[in-house]
Formats: structure tokens, C-alpha cells, sequence
């Protein structure tokens, strides 16, 4: 059995699928969009809030919060994929379903500071909740 050209040709085009796929899912989108809350009522009162868009990806993918405070997070779904109909906070135990086209609320407190990651349900979309003191 020899290998000819079109066996290479098939060869090449799959590595080069593979590396599409690997590059969509890993790397293309992973923008450091951050993104420090406003806050309602002024400075110590109301829930620190901030609108996530949903489109492809999350942005801002990193939300800067006061630990210890309520938090609101409009998560805005604009597209339509299945990847992106659910959000998860595992720190949190919450996991909601993200209509498209519409507006859904999460509300969580960081009891400390630290890094509270969330994802999609596959987890290939990512983003956090960052809290400071």
C-alpha cells in the first residue's frame, strides 16, 4: 500500500480540522474583558450589578466585585447556541437557564475574597466573579 497525493491531501485537511476545532474551543475568545461593578445607592448600599453579554462567549468574561455584598449579574444572551443556554457558578451550587434573547438575574454573595469562576454547561465557555476587600 503507497501513499499518494490525495492521501496526503486528506491527511493535511484533517490536522487542519483539528487544529481549528482545538483553536475555536481553547483559545479563540479568551479576551480578558474586565469589568469592576456599579453600584446601587451609592458607595455600602444595594447590590453591586453588572450586565454579562452572552454571545459566543461572555463578555465582560471577568467581573471585579466587593466581597461580603450582594451581587446582580444580568447574564444578556444574544445568541442562540446550546452551549451557551445555561450558566453555572459551582462555588455557588447555582445553575440557571439562560433564555435567548433575553434577560436572567443571578444573584450571589462572595462570602470572602477570591476568584468564583463560572461556565456554560459544557464548560467551554468561562468567566469569573472576581471578589476583593
Amino acid at each position: 500500500m503507497t501513499i499518494d497525493g490525495t492521501d496526503w491531501l486528506v491527511i493535511l485537511a484533517g490536522l487542519a480540522a483539528i487544529a481549528w476545532v482545538n483553536w475555536y474551543f481553547f483559545v479563540a475568545g479568551r479576551t480578558s474583558a474586565a469589568a469592576a461593578v456599579s453600584v446601587g445607592g451609592g458607595p455600602g448600599t444595594g447590590p453591586q450589578e453588572q450586565t454579562i453579554t452572552v454571545d459566543g462567549g461572555y463578555s465582560p468574561a471577568v467581573v471585579t466585585v466587593k466581597a461580603g455584598r450582594p451581587v446582580r449579574l444580568v447574564f444578556d444572551r444574544k445568541d442562540t447556541g446550546s452551549c451557551s443556554e445555561e450558566v453555572v457558578f459551582p462555588d455557588f451550587g447555582i445553575r440557571r437557564f439562560l433564555p435567548a434573547g433575553e434577560r436572567t438575574i443571578v444573584e450571589v454573595t462572595p462570602p470572602a475574597a477570591g476568584r468564583y469562576d463560572f461556565t456554560c454547561g459544557m464548560s467551554m465557555l468561562r468567566g469569573a466573579l472576581v471578589a476583593e476587600d
